[in-house]
C-alpha cells in the first residue's frame, strides 16, 4: 500500500468507534506500521524550510493501540515481557546495513525508523514513531521518545531524554536536526527544534516554557502560538541561571535555571565535539 493511500484512509478507521473496528482496520494497520518501520512515511517532515507535522501518521499509530490487545512476548523465564501485540520489538534483521545494538538491556519498538550504521549503547530505547538518522548514536540510558525526529550524524549522549507525543495529534514532536552534539542528561521535550550543528551541554534542559537567552546575538528565543521553541543553528547552549522575580526571591538570592547560549560553533568546536568513526 502506497503513502497517499495510507493517508487517504487511516483518519476514516482512526474516526471509527472501537466497537466498528475490524479485520480491514487490523490489516491497513498492518501495512501502516510497516510503511512506518521502513521510513517511508513518518510523523513530521520539513517542508519547504518548515517542520510539520503529518497528522494521519500519529492517528495511525494510536489506531494500532486501540487494535492491539495485550500478549506475552516472553522468550523465556530469564526475558519476559508483555506488551500490544501490535507493537513487538524491531525486527532489526531487515533494517539498513550497519546498524549496531549492542547486547545490555536495549529494545526498539517496531515503527521506529533506523537508518544505516545507527549505534545504540545499553541500556537505551526507542519509542514508535521515532527516526533515527544515518550515522546516529543513542548512548546508555538515552531515550528516543514516540515519534522524535532525529537527524544524521547525531549524538546523544548518556542520560539524555527527548521527549515523545502522541497526543495531540496536531502537536510538533521534538525534532533534532543533523550533526547536533546532545550532552550527558539533557532533556529536550514538548516540541523543541534543535538546529542543525547545534552544541547542547550536559545539563541542558529545553521544554516548550523555557525562554533560552543568546549572549551572543543578545536576543531571547521563546516558543509562541505560531512556532515552537527553535535552538538556532551552530549554537552552543548550556545551562545558567537568572533571578527570581519577586521581593522574597531576591532576599533569598534564589535562582531559576536558564539555558544559555554562549557561542556559535568554530573549528575549536568541532575539533571538542568530534566523533570517534572508530568506535562505530
Amino acid at each position: 500500500m502506497t503513502p497517499d493511500e495510507l493517508e487517504r484512509l487511516i483518519p476514516g478507521h482512526f474516526a471509527r468507534s472501537s466497537q466498528e473496528l475490524d479485520a480491514q482496520s487490523l490489516s491497513l494497520f498492518e501495512a501502516f506500521i510497516q510503511s512506518l518501520d521502513r521510513g517511508d512515511i513518518r510523523a513530521a517532515e520539513k517542508r519547504e524550510g518548515r517542520w510539520q507535522v503529518n497528522h494521519w501518521v500519529k492517528q495511525g499509530i494510536l489506531l494500532g493501540f486501540r487494535l492491539g490487545s495485550v500478549v506475552d512476548f516472553s522468550v523465556n523465564e530469564h526475558f519476559q515481557y508483555s506488551d500490544k501485540g501490535t507493537y513487538p520489538l524491531k525486527d532489526l534483521r531487515n533494517s539498513p546495513p550497519g546498524i549496531r545494538l549492542v547486547p545490555g538491556g536495549s529494545s526498539v519498538r517496531l515503527g521506529a525508523y533506523l537508518g544505516p550504521r545507527v549505534t545504540l549503547m545499553p541500556p537505551m530505547y526507542v519509542n514508535v514513531g521515532a527516526w533515527v538518522g544515518e550515522g546516529t548514536m543513542v548512548d546508555s540510558h538515552a531515550l528516543v521518545g514516540s515519534c522524535a525526529q532525529i537527524g544524521r550524524r547525531v549524538h546523544l549522549s548518556a542520560g539524555s531524554q527527548i521527549g515523545g507525543v502522541l497526543e495531540p495529534v496536531g502537536a510538533l514532536p521534538v525534532i533534532v536536526e543533523d550533526d547536533v552534539l546532545v550532552g550527558g542528561n539533557c532533556g529536550i521535550y514538548e516540541g523543541t527544534i534543535v538546529g542543525s550543528r547545534a552544541v547542547l551541554g550536559a545539563g541542558t534542559i529545553l521544554t516548550g516554557s523555557t525562554p533560552v537567552y543568546d549572549l551572543v546575538e543578545e536576543r531571547i528565543y521563546r516558543r509562541s502560538a505560531q512556532s515552537p521553541l527553535t535552538i538556532p543553528e551552530n549554537a552552543v547552549v548550556v545551562p545558567g541561571s537568572r533571578p527570581a522575580g519577586g521581593d522574597f526571591a531576591a532576599r533569598h538570592g534564589l535562582q531559576v535555571d536558564c539555558p544559555v547560549i554562549i557561542k556559535y560553533r568554530d573549528s575549536g568546536t568541532d575539533a571538542a565535539t568530534a566523533l570517534e568513526e572508530l568506535l562505530r
